[in-house]
């Protein structure tokens, strides 16, 4: 799969530190969570969906570390870093061993189907 980014070369050079230092802190933040945790939710206030990823975790009894970013008015242009990073265009953000692996329904789908212990295990699903 390959995204449809604005290539550096269509860029002109004195906007290029702007784009690359915008709201860098959070992703920053986000990546080294992700690098120091197995699991990790990126969500916001309000949101019902962050909660929703988080409820069905707790209920497996698997840890994550949560990271809140603001609610619907508040933090916007920031969590928008992180939508740019990832191209995933909503909240929750759910990584698994450094992997995004979607939203509250999609880690939903992964801990019916038992893929998520996989994942967590390092175990393929064919082992």
């Amino acid at each position: 799969m390959s995204r449809n980014i604005l290539d550096e070369a269509h860029l002109h050079s004195a906007i290029r530190q702007k784009i690359q230092d915008n709201h860098s802190d959070i992703v920053g933040e986000v990546q080294a969570s992700i690098a120091a945790n197995d699991v990790v939710v990126v969500g916001m206030r309000q949101n019902p969906w962050p909660k929703k990823a988080r409820q069905a975790l707790d209920a497996t009894g698997i840890p994550y570390r949560y990271l809140e970013y603001g609610s619907y008015l508040g933090d916007w242009r920031r969590r928008l870093a992180l939508k740019m990073w990832t191209g995933w265009p909503t909240f929750p953000m759910v990584f698994v061993k450094g992997v995004l692996v979607g939203g509250a329904e999609d880690v939903k789908r992964l801990i019916e189907s038992g893929e998520l212990k996989q994942m967590l295990s390092g175990k393929s699903a064919s082992t």
